[in-house]
Formats: structure tokens, sequence, C-alpha cells
């Protein structure tokens, strides 16, 4: 069963690099239905991938993951919009991505300005402070604005508080349905959010 999913996910990850760069156009996977399973496959983004549900979707960080955001990027495919979160550092990342009623930026409890009728929350779990990780993190701009007349409407912040980095995405209507994955090499954080 672990060299099945050890070749899954090498088959994927080599089909990923062979394909496309690391960019807005990352294939997307099959949308999973569970909770908690990273999905490993990747076929090319269409409208048979647009998420169907916007339920909280939750994953764990990879044990001693100590990762930092390098960038963070939107693009538009058909039927979704799309948020990558790129990494650098040790370990797989894990995730809790879910709606919620306001920005609230963890620690300071400052409110958090975020463009849209409705907020994502994006906590990516197995994060590590620039100096732990020895990653330069991302620089900006702050908020990233994504194309005009899509779900996505911006995406704010990426910063780390206890071993997470906590962002925001403005998505233009409240219970959009969404997605959420990752892809390695380098390590991703996908977020479909349906059109």
């Amino acid at each position: 069963m672990i060299r099945t999913r050890i070749g899954l996910a090498v088959s994927a990850a080599a089909l990923v690099l062979a394909g496309c760069s690391a960019s807005d156009n990352d294939p997307a996977p099959s949308p999973a239905v569970s909770v908690n399973t990273p999905t490993t496959q990747a076929p090319e983004p269409d409208s048979s991938n647009t998420p169907t549900d916007a339920a909280e979707k939750v994953s764990p960080a990879g044990a001693g993951a100590k990762l930092t955001v390098t960038d963070i990027r939107t693009g538009v495919h058909e039927g979704f919009d799309r948020v990558v979160y790129e990494l650098d550092g040790e370990g797989t990342p894990g995730w809790r991505v879910g709606y919620v009623a306001e920005a609230v930026q963890d620690g300071s409890g400052n409110d958090v300005t975020v463009a849209g009728d409705a907020v994502l929350q994006v906590l990516i779990d197995g994060s590590a402070y620039p100096f732990d990780s020895g990653v330069e993190p991302y620089a900006g701009p702050d908020p990233v604005l994504a194309a005009p007349g899509g779900s996505v409407v911006e995406v704010t912040g990426s910063g780390v508080f206890e071993g997470v980095t906590q962002s925001f995405v403005g998505v233009s209507e409240s219970g959009t349905p969404f997605a959420v994955y990752s892809l390695s090499d380098p390590e991703r954080v996908v977020i479909d959010v349906a059109r």
C-alpha cells in the first residue's frame, strides 16, 4: 500500500514537472470526497474539476515540517479560480481552510481588511519562521489581486504564528464551493474556488 502511494506520488510529480511549470496553471487533481486525504492524481484543469462543497477542509502536516511561504499567486480556469501558496523548506504542509465571519489576525487579534462578500481563512500547518527554515519569505504584493469578475477577489497576508501561516482569501459570494490539495516539487498548497 505504501509503495503504491509512493509510486503514485512520484508518477504524479513527474507528470507535473513534465507538463507544466510552477505557475497558476498547475494541474488540478480529481476532487477529493473525504477530508484529510490529499489527492495524488493531477489531470489538466477543466470544468469537471469544479469544486462542489463549501465545507471546511483539513489535512495534517508531515512530521517535522518547517516550511515558509515564498510565493502567492492566483489564476483563472474553466469552472474555478485558483490560489497557489508556494513553499520552501523541509517536509510537507498541512492545512485548515474554511469560511469565517471576519478576518482576524492570529496573535494580535487585529481585524484584517479583505475585499469580497465572504472570507476563506487559510491556515497552513507545518510552517516556520524564515530564521528557522532558512528560506526567504514571500515579500509581496499584499494583497494579491485576482482577475476581475471571478470568485476570488484577492488574497491577503501570509504571516506565521506558532507554526501556522495565516492568510485570507476574499471571495465574491458566501458559501462558494472550494477544494484544497497539495502538490510537490516545489511544495504548494492549492485552493480552487468554483466560479
